[in-house]
């Protein structure tokens, strides 16, 4: 895409997918996406958001929107000819909704090959970025759409359940990633042997990970040193009530770094707010309700570093 102004300060370059995603349901994905969402089309950017939740589709409740008469099934069965056709207007200028992803990625034949179509499809929409809700649990097809993105989001709280699951999320589909690299069927067997932490190899590491397959293929253990060194997630830390749970961020991080030789991005947090329990009643997006809030600003602090990445 060519360079265009957005308001005042942003400037979008190309077309950006982010998936918002992780391992633990409750962690507030539905509500940072939509209202992240919003947050970027007030910056002038066009925006669609992507109801991909296997738990239950709600995105459009965060909105304020009904439910939608035409989803993304009705593409994908050739209802209607162009994936346009089903985006529903929000009713907040640049902002647009496609719901019904959830039945794609939950289909038992939803092979790599339609994954990888939808992703084209979704990549030729007429909108600056994407912002996709994954929801939780980190089945193969959700793992896929989170790593076919431009940047991956993960949600997380400060209870050590979110944490446990956000971990393990990250390494299945940082494994995944390197699995999908190689070639070579002995190195993607290591690759799944070092899924396990008690592994007979001893492998705990990317370094040891690397020294292992360059025993069996030099070229696959230079394709994962450079996943390895490719693989930047980013992190939200949602409902954060004191100091010290904003330490967890840095700290998961770091233990990203230690354990897995992942770079992981802390994009910010999110303060517990009461305000966010009352917009979610009545229907209407936080950051439009009561923009003041203190969760209001945290969100609109981490869509603007977003906007920044095009």
């Amino acid at each position: 895409m060519g360079s265009k102004r957005v308001g005042q300060t942003q400037t979008i370059n190309r077309k950006m997918i982010w998936t918002i995603g992780g391992g633990k349901g409750g962690s507030g994905k539905s509500f940072i996406t939509a209202n992240i969402g919003i947050c970027l089309s007030k910056l002038g950017v066009r925006v669609v958001l992507i109801d991909a939740d296997l738990g239950g589709a709600n995105l459009h409740t965060f909105l304020g929107v009904s439910p939608p008469a035409l989803s993304l099934p009705d593409f994908i069965k050739k209802r209607v000819s162009h994936l346009r056709e089903v985006l529903i207007p929000t009713g907040i200028p640049n902002l647009q909704l496609l719901t019904g992803a959830q039945d794609l990625l939950n289909a038992a034949d939803a092979k790599s090959v339609q994954k990888r179509k939808l992703v084209r499809s979704i990549q030729s929409l007429d909108s600056d970025t994407i912002l996709v809700d994954l929801g939780a649990g980190n089945s193969l097809s959700v793992l896929d759409f989170f790593l076919m993105s431009d940047g991956g989001i993960l949600v997380v709280t400060p209870e050590p359940t979110s944490i446990e699951n956000t971990y393990r999320f990250l390494k299945s589909a940082f494994y995944r990633r390197l699995k999908q690299s190689v070639s070579s069927s002995s190195v993607k067997a290591l690759i799944d042997g070092a899924m396990d932490r008690k592994n007979e190899m001893g492998i705990q590491n990317p370094h040891d990970l690397i020294k292992a397959a360059r025993r069996m293929d030099e070229g696959d253990a230079d394709r994962i040193i450079e996943e390895v060194e490719t693989f930047h997630p980013n992190l939200i830390l949602n409902q954060v009530r004191s100091k010290k749970d904003i330490e967890i961020g840095f700290s998961i991080r770091s233990a990203c770094l230690k354990y897995f030789g992942i770079h992981l991005h802390y994009l910010g947090y999110v303060v517990y707010d009461q305000d966010v329990n009352n917009s979610i009643r009545r229907r209407r997006p936080l950051v439009l309700e009561n923009s003041r809030s203190r969760a209001a600003q945290c969100v609109m602090e981490i869509a603007s570093k977003l906007a920044n990445h095009h």
